[in-house]
């Protein structure tokens, strides 16, 4: 394992460096194979009407050829080590650096029933009386109900409190707590875990989160039928709303699930939107925090990570935990309303994955997520660099040039875009098939991301910012940390 005390804050740096020299070989090797510039455009007359400059050249077949067996063997790669990974994982029987492996909780619980599944639903709030309502009455609505609601009131200046007391929720108020979301849910968890047995699963979800009602019937029948699992995760999709930004995010949640669908539940993401977790696994990594974990012993979350649910998730891995996200548990969460928030949170969402790989160093368990932000650098350099050369076309050409084959593979990659937001009814479509929309919202994603690294290497504090919401109740202002 690669690690050092700088390690985290250059891990962005790191990855920034790998996929610009990659970007530099293969722009080399396409320049060094391309065809001749020197065919001048045919001319055409469309329709009678409009008069269409077009030019048939293409890389050459074998750059093409060439491009696709990279992109397969880079993609096969990738999946074959996830397996192995996994697989060894799984299979581990090293209790001491691997206690929630599926072979050694097997072999520990052999023969013990540890009595039917319960679940107690911790809802980390910070003023979110305008968003807990609908919130708790999810909760109040599911087929297979919680044993407790908590409500773990952080710092509230609103009526939080009182929503929470009014729908039957107990309510744990934090004490002097200055690390937001994860320090009032350790300060939550260790009162709580110390009664829990093995089935008592906890489920963290958010305050501006609504379960679908079969929710809890599906995460409790996964942890009855399987006792080596240690968490199960929710699918988000987005809340109805907020105009075209809402559509843009919308869009995404459709993919981001349809994928994890595809993966069969493989979980890149313990969404703090809502997921459980089985008490074993948490008591496991608070023992481990500080040695093989980041984080100060004995507690469950890092209150030095931005992301506290994708660091969660590192660490439960790490140890050979068992996750998974069914597609049957699905949770509809709020939007970021504006371009502003939208930037706070994804601004976070990058820098916290980049440092959390950073403080876990170069291991098994994170090769697929160093492998995520390698091809997440790529796209950015892809998708900067087309918008960079259709400007320069712009400016350098009187007249606008057609190129048959590219306009082909943009053809392809718009039947994609919609095809996967199909669900999503026609204003999804719509926006997908428009294709350059969408183009330039993963742009302003990109920009997130760079701006990510740059602060992580400046080592520049973090900013948490709110989203007011109008309370229904009473008109109270609430808030939501994006």
């Amino acid at each position: 394992m690669v690690k050092t005390s700088n390690f985290s804050r250059w891990s962005g740096v790191f990855i920034a460096l790998l996929v610009t020299a990659g970007a530099g070989l293969l722009w080399w090797g396409v320049s060094a194979s391309g065809p001749s510039l020197m065919e001048r455009p045919a001319q055409h007359l469309f329709l009678g009407v409009w008069n269409i400059l077009y030019a048939t050249q293409a890389p050459a077949v074998s750059t093409i050829f060439v491009a696709i067996a990279i992109a397969l063997l880079m993609a096969a790669a990738v999946a074959i080590v996830e397996l192995v990974v996994t697989t060894r994982y799984r299979r581990s029987g090293d209790a001491t650096a691997t206690p929630l492996s599926p072979r050694v909780v097997m072999g520990e619980t052999r023969g013990v029933h540890a009595g039917p599944v319960t679940v107690t639903a911790l809802i980390p709030a910070h003023n979110e009386e305008a968003s807990l309502p609908r919130t708790l009455e999810s909760l109040q609505e599911q087929s297979v109900a919680p044993t407790r609601i908590v409500v773990v009131a952080d710092n509230c200046t609103d009526g939080t409190v009182e929503v929470a007391r009014r729908f039957g929720a107990e309510v744990f108020e934090t004490r002097d707590n200055r690390h937001k979301k994860a320090g009032g849910l350790n300060q939550a968890l260790s009162e709580i875990l110390d009664d829990q047995g093995d089935n008592d699963v906890v489920m963290v979800m958010d305050a501006d989160t609504m379960l679908d009602p079969g929710f809890l019937a599906e995460a409790v029948a996964r942890f009855t039928f399987d006792r080596a699992l240690m968490a199960v995760g929710g699918l988000f999709q987005g809340e109805e709303g907020h105009g075209l930004i809402g559509q843009f995010q919308r869009n995404e949640y459709i993919r981001y699930s349809r994928e994890l669908k595809r993966r069969r539940g493989r979980v890149f993401v313990l969404t703090g939107t809502a997921s459980l977790f089985r008490p074993r696994g948490l008591r496991a990594v608070a023992e481990q925090r500080g040695t093989a974990l980041p984080g100060e012993p004995g507690q469950v979350y890092d209150t030095a990570a931005l992301t506290e649910d994708n660091e969660l998730t590192i660490a439960l891995k790490s140890l050979g935990a068992l996750v998974i996200s069914p597609h049957q548990c699905t949770v509809v969460t709020e939007l970021m309303p504006t371009w502003r928030t939208l930037w706070a949170q994804r601004l976070r969402w990058q820098r916290g994955a980049l440092e959390n790989l950073g403080a876990y160093g170069i291991r098994p368990q994170t090769a697929r997520y160093w492998a995520q932000q390698v091809g997440i650098g790529y796209g950015v350099i892809a998708l900067a660099t087309y918008f960079l050369l259709l400007a320069v076309m712009a400016l350098a050409l009187d007249t606008w040039i057609w190129f048959p084959f590219w306009f082909g593979l943009g053809a392809v990659f718009a039947v994609e875009r919609v095809m996967t937001v199909w669900r999503g009814g026609w204003r999804a479509r719509l926006l997908a098939l428009l294709l350059v929309p969408e183009l330039c919202y993963d742009m302003v994603l990109n920009l997130a991301y760079v701006k990510g690294i740059i602060d992580s290497a400046l080592g520049t504090k973090a900013a948490w910012k709110h989203v007011q919401h109008r309370s229904e109740v009473s008109g109270a202002i609430g808030g939501k940390s994006p």
